[in-house]
Parts: structure tokens; sequence; C-alpha cells
């Protein structure tokens, strides 16, 4: 017999009584279960009350956030490619006054972590992002985008470079005392470089990955398919790579991860958990099945009650431990 109540499930054998605990510590912040939202694809919460109820997520992480409001790049800005989709949403977003008036009220209602994605031009802003949201209690943890363009050094993009990645994580830890997670780009030679570089800089734990960049033809217009011709490639396509990246990580750099990319039900999140992350993030499935996040949590619980964990815990990293 299974009984369930909230994230806790107890089942009984003849002799044996296993309990289930789903919460996970991350960053300082205690997740009821390992399932979070990938930024930019869940929106603020508010979008998928009446598909989800939010209050079951481990944590909800925002639209990513610039201190200025961003119309976002010119359509079109999604493309559907075998197995994922490209998109050049160009952080559309309120900016933080925005943020605060219109979105953290309700994101504060579920009663869950909240995880501000920040973004920026220059390192100053990174930095001003964060001390304002800690200011104003706009979040309870900062996820750092360092995907985007250093304009003070000719649009590269913070996450490529070990030492431009540290700046911006150094800054922001200089200016709050809210845990920081430093999101990692994929497309760099040596992802273990650049997170070992964040951790060195204070990283308190690190998501990856970001999105692959990529592009597509349309070739009935005989044109580029997005209207600003890249875009980062997600879902399925991409979960080979995103969990290599995870079990590469985890086996050298000592920090908890979130890992992403592709992750559409139960399964796929125990093998990112077994290969080093503490937390996963669904995105791009959250398009597919709006529902999705809730169905993955009910397939890992699924999972340990038959593998016979009691812990999120002792799944972590588990493949590592060869025989």
């Amino acid at each position: 017999m299974v009984c369930e109540g909230g994230n806790s499930v107890t089942l009984r054998h003849v002799n044996d009584v296993i309990d289930v605990d789903l919460s996970v510590r991350l960053a300082g912040i205690v997740l009821s279960n390992p399932v979070v939202v990938a930024s930019g694809t869940f929106g603020f919460g508010a979008e998928y009350e009446p598909y989800v109820d939010v209050s079951k997520l481990g944590a909800i992480v925002t639209k990513g956030l610039t201190l200025r409001p961003r119309d976002g790049n010119p359509p079109p800005r999604v493309w559907e490619t075998p197995s994922g989709m490209l998109n050049c949403i160009g952080l559309q977003n309120p900016g933080l006054d925005g943020y605060l008036r219109d979105h953290l009220p309700a994101l504060r209602s579920y009663g869950i972590p909240v995880i501000a994605n920040i973004a920026g031009d220059t390192v100053e802003e990174y930095a001003k992002l964060a001390s304002e949201l800690e200011r104003h209690g706009g979040a309870d943890a900062l996820e750092i985008n360092i995907s985007c363009p250093n304009v003070k050094r000719g649009g590269l993009a913070f996450g490529v470079d070990a030492s431009s990645a540290a700046a911006v994580v150094a800054a922001v830890k200089d200016a709050t005392s809210l845990p920081v997670i430093a999101k990692l780009s994929p497309n760099v030679t040596d992802v273990v470089h650049i997170a070992a570089a964040c951790k060195e800089a204070g990283a308190d734990a690190l998501s990856l990955i970001n999105t692959l960049l990529g592009m597509a033809i349309d070739v009935d217009r005989k044109r580029p398919a997005l209207g600003n011709l890249f875009g980062g490639l997600s879902g399925p396509a991409v979960r080979p790579v995103a969990v290599r990246m995870v079990w590469q990580v985890y086996e050298a750099v000592d920090l908890p991860l979130i890992g992403m990319g592709g992750i559409t039900k139960g399964r796929d999140a125990v093998e990112f958990i077994l290969a080093g992350a503490r937390a996963v993030a669904v995105g791009t499935g959250n398009f597919v099945d709006p529902a999705c996040t809730l169905r993955v949590i009910d397939e890992i619980r699924d999972y340990m009650i038959r593998n016979g964990f009691r812990t999120v815990s002792e799944m972590v990293g588990l493949a590592h431990r060869r025989e």
C-alpha cells in the first residue's frame, strides 16, 4: 500500500517501511522537491496557474530580469526543430521596477522559494540588480545568466570566458548576501574550467546548461528562420550534452548543481540526478505539456519507491560510484 501526503510517501511491506523524502537543500535554501522551472519557460508563474498548482514546485525561477525593461528581439523568435526548438526572445522583460510592482506579490503567494534570473550588459548592471533585488525582498536566491554579451568587451558573452564569468560572480557576491547560482553556457571548449572559475569567485551553486547556439533556414522563404539569425537550441535533442556536462562538473567542482536540458519525464530528471545534479529544471517541456513539472515530480517519487531510495541525496551522483 502506498500512502501519500504532500511530498512524502510511505511504502508498506510486511516487515518494512520506506519513507520517501523529496526535499533537497540547495545553496542554503530548502526545496520541498528537486524540480524547478527553467528561466524563460514559465514566465512569472501566473501564466501557468490554469494548468499547474505552482505551489507544488520545488522553486520557481523567474523570466530573465534586467535593470530596465526590454522589448526583446524582432520576430520570428521561435522555431521548432527535431526534438527541440530554437528561440531568440532577447530577454524581453518588464525590468526591475515592473517585476517588483506587477509580479513579485503573486510569486510570493505561492509559498515556495523564488530564484530571480538576472542579466546585464556590464558587470556593474549585474551587481546593481542583485543589490536592489535583495533590498526589496525580490528573491530568495539569484541565478546569474552569464550568457549575455559583455558590451565592454565587444559583445563577447560573459560565460564563455573564465575571467569574465568570475568577474560577474564576484561582483554579485559583493553586492548581496543572497545565494548566487551561476548559469553556465554550453558554448565553450571546457565547461569545467568555467565552473571552477565561478566557484573560485564565490558561486554557491551552478546551473547547467543554458541553450546551445543554433540556426535554422526557412527553405520556403529561403531566409533565416529567426529574426535574430541565431537562437538557443533546447529540448530533448540537447539532453545528452547537458548530462555529459553535469557529469564532468560534478567530478571536478564541489558545488551543488541544477541540471537542465530536455527534461520531459521523471526518468530524464533521474538521469541528471544520478549524474550529479541535486535539483533539476524543466524548460522546453513546459511548452509541450504545461503540467509537465508535476508529472516529473510524481515520476521521481515513483522511481524512488521502486528502487528503495529514502532521500534524493542518496541518488545524487550515484552513477559515479563504480564498483
